[in-house]
């Protein structure tokens, strides 16, 4: 007997509206454990927090996709209560990998209560790891700046992690913070601010979701008083790219309450060029001494995740980066006289060849790869999301295969699951990469190996503005001391 076409259509789409209730509930549940106890639910590196009942029933989907097997929002759901009910410390938590165990042991407990329980038993009355408050100060406010300043507040929570507390511009004039406060309310890439933004011009300050932010005037790093507003032993992040070497940046350092700087470029000379999820550790940083830190670049935060899976597993003969790159704000919008070869030409009409450091930045996260690589750059018409071409000679024969489970478990365990997105779309293309948290997106279905087994070419998409952001937040808050506790 044939079902009728109506009640397989009645039946899903009460399956959906089901789903969906429980999506909605779980929307309330993460934020009660947010805000009341400053635990943070994410799946496999995509964010729960302010995000919608379909975002996060497709985030399920794409979790089914990755590992292979159904994945139920309503044990999400379960989960997550259960976690309301116990003393849990502060903590960053992938409900995705306890979903998944779950999955597999439920049969060896009681409860799901149990479960998590047991799960998280390291966290289970535990102290927080950090009770240290961070003051932050963004010097300068263009695109990285202000994606800084959306995410520090997304990411505030009670307010007990990384604090911002002003924002350092040329000019705080009324027209000045009445334009900049409409930039970051709006985004033409990034879309709309989840959130308030309101300017005070009185007392020169925007009011952002319960933050008042200070927003100060300064020609040199060195004149600002930050005391004078409440703020001691600050966080500087510097987004203006005018200082790069170890002199210039210490300038900060003169100013009244700063503590440290963390510049959002490479950095020059011997300030430390800082991967976050490859060589935070490994670098010989003493936190306790090193006053300025340097987050690398959006293409070296991008390609380095992908270089240390292959030298530790394959070893590299040699290779090249080539970076087809989104154009930015360093180019001319129509043709015009610049100090850099080609960049003149006006970039939302030209493909433009230019130069990348790369590959030397590269070297610094992995000495190992010294001699080894070669890079360029093509700017090209597309105003957000790169992509990063990978060609490279390895140490022993491999396949397609190989290398895409070498990165797909990558993705999904150990030090680098915040950086490496795995994709296994054949329809991928770069805008679905903006708003990506993660340092880069492996594009699976473009791998390609020769014959021989040896040379092979890797794809890797990222948000050049957004990615990167969250990098640069990951570092300051492992150089801040004030990460919480991670169950990833």
């Amino acid at each position: 007997m044939h079902q009728n076409p109506n009640d397989h259509f009645e039946a899903n789409l009460s399956k959906w509206i089901k789903d969906e209730k429980a999506a909605n509930e779980f929307i309330d549940v993460i934020g009660k454990l947010w805000f009341d106890k400053s635990i943070e639910l994410i799946l496999f590196r995509r964010q729960l927090l302010e995000r919608g009942a379909a975002s996060i029933l497709q985030k399920h989907s794409y979790a089914e996709n990755i590992i292979g097997h159904s994945f139920s929002i309503h044990d999400s759901l379960a989960i997550a209560k259960a976690m309301l009910e116990i003393d849990l410390a502060p903590a960053r938590i992938d409900i995705g990998r306890l979903n998944s165990e779950w999955l597999k042991e439920r049969e060896r407990y009681a409860d799901i209560r149990e479960f998590v329980e047991g799960q998280l038993k390291a966290f289970v009355g535990a102290p927080p790891r950090s009770t240290h408050t961070q003051d932050v100060v963004l010097y300068g406010f263009g695109r990285i700046g202000r994606l800084l300043a959306r995410t520090l507040i997304s990411q505030a929570g009670n307010g007990s992690r990384l604090r911002l507390r002003a924002i350092v511009t040329r000019s705080n004039s009324e027209m000045d913070i009445r334009k900049r406060a409409s930039l970051l309310r709006k985004d033409s890439v990034h879309g709309h601010f989840l959130g308030i933004a309101v300017e005070d011009i009185e007392n020169k300050t925007i009011f952002i979701n319960g933050h008042v932010i200070h927003m100060i005037a300064a020609n040199n790093p060195e004149d600002v008083d930050y005391e004078a507003y409440g703020i001691r032993d600050a966080l500087l992040i510097d987004n203006t790219g005018v200082f790069r070497d170890r002199e210039s940046l210490s300038r900060h350092l003169k100013a009244k309450g700063v503590q440290r700087v963390l510049l959002t470029a490479p950095g020059k000379g011997d300030i430390p060029n800082i991967v976050y999820g490859v060589n935070q550790e490994s670098c010989d940083l003493d936190l306790s001494r090193e006053q300025i830190f340097s987050a690398a670049s959006c293409t070296t935060n991008a390609v380095v995740p992908l270089l240390d899976v292959i030298e530790r597993k394959l070893g590299i003969v040699r290779g090249h980066l080539e970076t087809i790159h989104s154009y930015t704000n360093d180019q001319n919008l129509l043709d015009n006289f610049h100090k850099k070869y080609r960049r003149g030409r006006a970039a939302p009409m030209n493909m433009v060849i230019t130069e990348t450091g790369a590959d030397k930045a590269a070297v610094k996260a992995i000495p190992s790869l010294k001699g080894k690589l070669t890079a360029n750059a093509v700017r090209v018409p597309t105003p957000n999301v790169s992509l990063v071409i990978l060609s490279l000679t390895v140490d022993r024969d491999t396949s397609v295969e190989e290398i895409n489970e070498l990165m797909r478990d990558a993705s999904l365990h150990g030090t680098l699951i915040e950086q490496i997105r795995y994709s296994t779309s054949n329809e991928l293309v770069s805008s679905d990469v903006i708003g990506d948290s993660c340092a880069c997106v492996y594009d699976s279905p473009a791998t390609k190996v020769s014959s021989d087994h040896r040379n092979i070419i890797l794809y890797a998409w990222y948000d050049n503005e957004f990615g990167y952001t969250q990098q640069v937040v990951r570092l300051a808050k492992h150089i801040s001391q004030v990460k919480s506790y991670r169950y990833y």
